[in-house]
């Protein structure tokens, strides 16, 4: 099963990366995960279901524990053909 993430975390900075941010997406970049697409209002990664998982419970731990105080996030099933190509 492959899966596409989406998530954010908060609060916002507009003018300089906040660590919470910078954290999350060095575990995002780091793991392995294909797709991947960092941004300044949110982030997304698709990948094999185990690596999107273990992706996402190491960026909801160090994000947190790095000042975040919200992260909002969807996780997607991608059906045959989504995410390919």
């Amino acid at each position: 099963m492959r899966l596409r993430v989406e998530f954010t975390t908060e609060p916002f900075d507009l003018d300089e990366a906040p660590p919470h941010a910078v954290v999350a997406r060095e575990v995002v970049q780091g793991a392995d995960l294909d797709a991947v697409d960092v941004g300044p209002f949110g982030n997304t990664a698709e990948g094999d279901a185990d690596a999107v998982l273990a992706a996402v419970d190491a960026m909801l731990r160090r994000s947190l524990k790095a000042g975040a105080t919200r992260v909002s996030l969807q996780v997607n099933v991608l059906g045959a053909g989504e995410g390919e190509g």
